[in-house]
């Protein structure tokens, strides 16, 4: 007998959290969408109960299937070790990179600073988006552009004196993307950022000097 309900962690092809009901019309049922559903009809009611929850999840699976939303797949896939990795190298990196920053700014000489252009491996929003957010929250360096066409973000750094500098400040964008994408991203996205991560020199490298201490 075939299945009447499949449920995504099953079938790769629908979306997370998601389930299928396969009848006379094919229908895809957002799970957190229901959930939230049901909440907002226990708040209704201002009763816990249990018949109240039933209820409020009957109606919002009847509201689904009789009004159904576009199936949209944003790419985003859950992955428990590399979620764990990204936080833990978030975190490091915040750490040190704070180090450095005040160093720099008890540092008797002063630091040129340049914003210098990443191109990443990944085109999708999503995963530029991400890493974008990411690079943000390390002190030192801040995502000032992001260009979607070319997939190449614009990073502020402030200790530009030497070549070197600005390679590492590089291999650290590419290392917060393969990092992001193995936490969320897709399968195809994984194998992109396994490959050697592009070494060209950009053109829209803009130095600055600041002519103070950072």
């Amino acid at each position: 007998m075939r299945r009447l309900i499949r449920f995504s962690y099953r079938n790769k092809d629908l979306p997370p959290f998601s389930c299928e009901f396969r009848g006379h019309r094919r229908r895809v049922l957002d799970l957190p969408l229901i959930a939230w559903l049901t909440v907002i009809w226990v708040l209704l009611w201002s009763s816990l109960h249990w018949a109240n929850v039933l209820t409020g999840v009957v109606v919002a699976v009847a509201v689904c299937l009789a009004f159904p939303l576009p199936q949209v797949d944003l790419g985003l896939r859950l992955h428990p070790w590399g979620i764990l990795r990204l936080a833990g190298f978030l975190l490091y990196d915040m750490y040190t990179s704070g180090v450095k920053v005040t160093r720099q700014i008890f540092a008797d000489r002063p630091h040129r600073a340049a914003v210098i252009a990443v191109p990443l491996r990944c085109r999708s929003d999503l995963m530029l988006t991400a890493t974008a957010v990411a690079m943000s929250n390390v002190p030192g360096g801040s995502v000032v552009e992001v260009r979607r066409a070319t997939a190449t973000v614009f990073l502020h750094v402030l200790d530009a004196d030497r070549p070197a500098e600005l390679d590492a400040a590089r291999r650290s964008v590419w290392r917060m993307e393969e990092l992001t994408v193995r936490a969320f991203g897709t399968r195809d996205e994984i194998a992109r950022v396994a490959g050697p991560p592009p070494t060209a020199p950009h053109p829209g490298e803009r130095p600055e000097d600041q002519g103070e201490d950072a």
